[in-house]
């Protein structure tokens, strides 16, 4: 049997010696001659005040094992927001971006308590939400989030957020280094800009898991311009042109799964596809490598069946029985002050 009390253990002594103390004075004391009514009394009294902190003792058998809970968990997700996410492979022809979405929340579902932050990137990097574990902000956040306008586009890295996402791991592990920190990085690993991308410098210290989540096809999807309604006349029906041909046909974006793996290995996490339907908990799985799966292995806790609930039961009982001799004894007054008056 194992303790494990809900109060310091010199106050639930203590507790515990008046409670045997007291009623053996009143018996034993010169000036004293109970009668033996009152002595079952003060025994009821002190039988009661013993089960409470046998029940404060929370006593228990080991046995078995329970998972410890997510809930000191820092996560950060790092979000693709160029025009590419609006690519229509996701899917029967949704936007990548709906995928995205779906994954965030679906991550948050998974992890109840831990706190989150959203890190976007397109031509350049943004916090759009501070470490909080408010959920509905989270939603909000998530459900706001939209496509680059191809127009303010100049060309986008897929690794623009490194030096911002290093800088909040880092704020993050200063302020609570107790806290595992997971990062997930989510887009289609499509570089846009004139120059190659930089590897990732994070501190491998920085992360202990996360994952890498693509979206979209080999075969790629077209582009909606953000903002404009397709269901017009004009130019390409509201889809993005490839310029570059000069036949004015519809642009295509192609997930680069290559770079992504790349990423993956600058993180330190796995690389996962994703595609419309695809299960959460097998994804969460491979997320926890490294440091956070012996992390999560050393929070199982130890499984114990309690037992305090024994005394507490016995001690209302007994609690009940005061009451009950309590409103006897009122009402036994109430005719004699009524005789008083």
């Amino acid at each position: 049997m194992t303790l494990q009390p809900i109060l310091p253990w010199w106050l639930l002594a203590a507790i515990a010696a008046v409670a045997v103390l007291f009623p053996a004075w009143r018996v034993v004391r010169p000036a004293g001659n109970p009668s033996s009514g009152q002595v079952r009394e003060w025994l009821f009294r002190s039988a009661l005040v013993l089960l409470l902190v046998a029940a404060a003792l929370r006593p228990g058998i080991p046995g078995g094992s329970a998972q410890g809970a997510s809930t000191d968990l820092n996560v950060f997700f790092v979000v693709d927001t160029t025009t590419s996410v609006a690519a229509e492979d996701y899917g029967n022809r949704a936007p990548r971006l709906e995928g995205v979405r779906q994954d965030m929340m679906a991550i948050a579902a998974e992890l109840p308590g831990a706190r989150f932050s959203v890190l976007t990137f397109d031509s350049n990097a943004v916090v759009r939400m501070p470490l909080t574990a408010d959920t509905t902000a989270l939603e909000t956040t998530v459900s706001v989030l939209e496509p680059q306008v191809t127009a303010y586009s100049k060309g986008s890295s897929v690794t623009i957020a490194g030096k911002l996402l290093a800088e909040r791991l880092a704020a993050a592990r200063k302020s609570h280094p107790e806290r595992p920190r997971l990062v997930y990085y989510l887009g289609d690993g499509e570089q846009t800009s004139a120059t190659a991308p930089v590897a990732l410098k994070v501190d491998g210290g920085l992360i202990d898991g996360g994952a890498v989540l693509g979206y979209g096809t080999q075969e790629g999807g077209r582009m909606k311009e953000p903002g404009q309604d397709p269901s017009g006349d004009g130019e390409g029906n509201g889809y993005i042109q490839d310029r570059t041909s000069g036949a004015g046909k519809d642009a295509l974006s192609v997930i680069d799964e290559g770079r992504l793996r790349g990423i993956s290995a600058d993180l330190g996490v796995p690389y996962v596809h994703r595609s419309a339907g695809d299960p959460v908990a097998p994804m969460m799985q491979q997320a926890r490598p490294g440091e956070l799966q012996r992390a999560a292995d050393n929070q199982s806790l130890a499984g114990r069946t309690e037992l305090y609930w024994i005394f507490a039961v016995a001690a209302f009982l007994l609690g009940l029985r005061e009451m009950f001799l309590l409103v006897r004894q009122w009402r036994q007054l109430r005719p004699q002050e009524g005789a008083l008056r």
